[in-house]
C-alpha cells in the first residue's frame, strides 16, 4: 500500500490500465500522455530516453491536432455551403 510520500513506480498499472508518473503520482490512461506530462512538467529531471519519448509523443500529438483541424475546417466548409444551398432554394 503506497502513501502520498511513497513514489508510485512507473510500471504500477491500475486495474483500468492507467500508468502513474514516478515524480508526482498523477495517473494517465496512456503512456503517450505520461510522456507528454513528463516533458512539460518535469523536463529538467528527464534522462535521454524519457526526453526522446517526449519528443516522439509531442510530434505525434502535433500531427493528430493538425489532422483534427483539417477535418474540422472541412466540416465547417461543407456545413456553410450546405446551409447556403438550402437558403438559396428555400429562401
Amino acid at each position: 500500500m503506497s502513501t502520498e510520500t511513497d513514489p508510485i513506480p512507473e510500471t504500477d498499472a491500475a486495474s483500468d490500465g492507467s500508468v502513474a508518473c514516478v515524480r508526482c503520482g498523477r495517473r494517465f490512461v496512456r503512456a503517450e500522455l505520461l510522456a507528454l506530462h513528463r516533458g512539460l512538467d518535469h523536463f529538467e529531471s528527464l534522462d535521454a530516453a524519457e526526453r526522446e519519448a517526449f519528443a516522439a509523443a509531442r510530434t505525434d500529438e502535433r500531427e493528430a491536432l493538425r489532422l483534427f483541424r483539417l477535418k474540422a475546417l472541412f466540416a465547417l466548409v461543407v456545413l456553410y455551403f450546405g446551409l447556403l444551398l438550402v437558403y438559396a432554394f428555400v429562401g
